[in-house]
């Protein structure tokens, strides 16, 4: 088992991403982008599971695979705001992508300046992207087989979605500009 195979794994949840996203657009097999979700979320158990089993950890890894998280949760959300013609769900999704950004610069400051546990992934981050991906879950259920009633049950999820995720990024914010002794 190689380093690059587990690489492979982490990026195929960008494949997916988009393959989910333009199934969206087209509003049809959304049984499909349900079950390529699904998959989507099994790769990233397993390429997690896979380097800390096999030691198979690399730089690389640990850079894509949140960004992989963080790919598949933007086109996701972007396709469920056009394919619903949802405000909410694009409103939140631009809340989340600008958290990402604010956290992603907070994360290279706090590296050029000696200070990079300030943002070192805590776990209620963990939280919000297990919250972010049952938000998404929710919804494709909703399409796959038209139970509309779930989509208020996903909006309600988006709500605390977007609170987990600003607050987050709010503690990542805490903890960079703290006083350090």
């Amino acid at each position: 088992m190689k380093v690059a195979l587990v690489n492979l794994i982490t990026l195929s949840r960008i494949v997916f991403a988009i393959v989910i996203f333009l199934l969206l657009m087209i509003d049809k097999y959304l049984q499909v982008a349900l079950i390529l979700f699904i998959m989507a979320g099994l790769t990233d158990y397993l390429d997690g599971y896979l380097a800390r089993k096999f030691s198979l950890t690399s730089q690389l890894g640990e850079i894509l695979d949140p960004i992989a998280d963080k790919i598949l949760v933007i086109f996701l959300f972007f396709g469920l705001s056009i394919n619903l013609s949802s405000y909410l769900i694009g409103f939140v999704g631009s809340c989340i992508i600008s958290r990402e950004i604010w956290v992603s610069a907070l994360r290279d400051f706090n590296s050029r300046n000696l200070n990079v546990e300030a943002t070192k992934v805590i776990f209620i981050a963990k939280i919000k992207t297990l919250i972010q991906l049952l938000t998404i879950f929710i919804y494709l259920i909703a399409l796959a087989f038209n139970i509309m009633l779930l989509v208020i049950i996903g909006d309600i999820f988006m709500l605390i979605s977007l609170l987990v995720t600003l607050y987050t990024g709010y503690l990542y914010t805490l903890n960079t500009f703290k006083k350090r002794n």
